[in-house]
């Protein structure tokens, strides 16, 4: 198959094009938002930039939509509509912005394309009206059991953490602070000065994980986003979790694998626990591993998306 998607999110997109079809990354002259094609992501081949002023000769067999612009946006680069002229999906990433239970989907009035949640969560908090749903856990490559816990130390994963701020939990950072060391990774950390934290910045994947893997423990502090592929990748590198048990993350995290809870001294007295515990850490962290080999795999994520293309087209 010949899948038109946009470049998004980088590490959804890095599994999703892991399968076994073409994938058609638009491109525009300021590789801006709605045409970043690979941005050097190590790819497969498969994965081809397509400049947006030749998609209307090229062939499609899907569209793969994530931000309800793209419904107006592909109509005029391709000229067809989704749904209707071509076979089309929703990939919805986010839980609701505004209210956690009354707020409708941008697509809920269609019938004609399927909304793709990531997490059960989104599905049952969205209002979906009546678009068809279905839910594709989320799969990511794995990057192998890389954990040492060589270092007492905390890390965290936050993008934009001043910005976001309350949503991601970056007012809980300073209380984790307080028991152990915090090493806290993401983009746009400019601004950042709890004491007891400190800011590494945004690495290359490679290298983020190498160094994720020799901290003690991971921490997981967002109190309303959909679940973060860095949690499940922190599982993926042998790392136990210590979550914040909102949204998808209260059942990704297996009671075995780490400590998830609404109570900020249990989370704090778990990071403590776990920090002075390297034993202990290490268990829970091969646990976490296992589960998310089992429940987070590459395969299944790929073979769940190549059996709803089944479905959709003719």
């Amino acid at each position: 198959m010949r899948l038109l998607l946009w470049h998004v999110h980088g590490s959804w997109t890095t599994a999703f094009v892991r399968g076994g079809h073409t994938y058609l990354l638009p491109t525009v002259d300021d590789r801006g938002p709605w045409g970043r094609g690979r941005c050097g992501r190590d790819w497969p081949d498969t994965a081809v930039e397509v400049p947006h002023t030749r998609l209307r000769d090229a062939e499609v067999d899907a569209v793969v939509l994530q931000r309800p612009e793209e419904l107006d946006l592909a109509e005029r680069w391709l000229g067809r509509r989704p749904g209707r002229d071509v076979p089309a999906v929703y990939v919805e990433h986010n839980t609701p912005r505004e209210h956690a239970a009354t707020s409708r989907h941008p697509l809920a009035d269609r019938t004609d394309i399927p909304i793709v949640h990531v997490t059960h969560f989104n599905e049952l908090m969205w209002d979906n009206g009546d678009a068809p749903t279905v839910v594709i856990d989320h799969g990511v490559v794995d990057p192998g059991h890389h954990y040492t816990g060589e270092l007492a130390r905390a890390a965290v994963l936050i993008n934009e953490p001043v910005r976001r701020n309350r949503i991601v939990g970056a007012d809980l950072l300073g209380a984790f602070g307080r028991v152990a060391p915090v090493d806290l990774y993401g983009m746009g950390l400019e601004g950042v000065t709890t004491p007891g934290v400190r800011c590494v910045g945004d690495l290359p994947q490679e290298r983020l994980h190498e160094h994720m893997a020799r901290r003690r423990v991971y921490v997981h502090t967002a109190r309303w986003t959909s679940l973060g592929l860095s949690l499940i990748e922190a599982m993926h590198l042998g790392m136990p979790v210590v979550a914040v048990a909102s949204t998808e993350a209260a059942t990704a995290v297996p009671e075995d694998a780490g400590v998830v809870s609404t109570d900020l001294a249990r989370l704090t007295s778990a990071v403590e626990t776990l920090c002075a515990q390297p034993e202990f850490a290490a268990r829970l962290g091969k646990a976490a591993r296992e589960h998310a080999l089992a429940h987070f795999g590459l395969d299944t994520f790929l073979h769940r998306w190549d059996a709803l293309f089944d479905r959709l087209l003719p």
